[in-house]
């Protein structure tokens, strides 16, 4: 199935496309909110294995509905390691079907399904994961991307 595309901006701004990945795998990753405790473990983890990614041809991008400043903030405290995009009008995370219905000790809201998407060069999304558990995921998804590249 092929990955929708998306133009989003980064922490500092600036418009990141689907378009300027062809030819590389694309980790995206959607995520609650910036600063929280899954959140945070989620993106240091990725920020942490930024090196293996990148000597795999690998681009890791955080996706929230949380805005420039805030990630900035993210960022900044966490020393993170990744471009965190804003999907502030919640297209893309509707697109990925990630925006949906939500039930936490009884309240009931609509938010981000944390949520991976392994892309392929070719633009497919070669593997999927939803309602993740932060827990070692990062690493989950490196070796997912080493075995798909075998």
């Amino acid at each position: 199935m092929k990955a929708p595309g998306f133009i989003l901006e980064n922490q500092n701004g600036k418009s990141v496309s689907s378009e300027h990945f062809k030819g590389r795998w694309v980790v995206l990753y959607f995520y609650p909110k910036d600063n929280t405790p899954g959140c945070t473990t989620e993106a240091v983890d990725f920020s942490n294995l930024i090196d293996e990614f990148k000597q795999l041809s690998a681009v890791v991008l955080g996706v929230s509905t949380d805005s420039i400043p805030s990630h900035c903030d993210f960022i900044k405290k966490h020393d993170l390691k990744i471009n965190l995009l804003s999907d502030h009008a919640r297209k893309v995370s509707t697109d990925y079907g990630v925006w949906t219905n939500k039930n936490l000790y009884g309240l009931k809201y609509i938010g981000i399904d944390r949520s991976t998407f392994l892309i392929s060069p070719t633009g497919d999304i070669a593997h999927s994961w939803k309602g993740v558990s932060v827990y070692e995921h990062a690493k989950n998804v490196l070796e997912k991307l080493k075995e798909l590249q075998k």
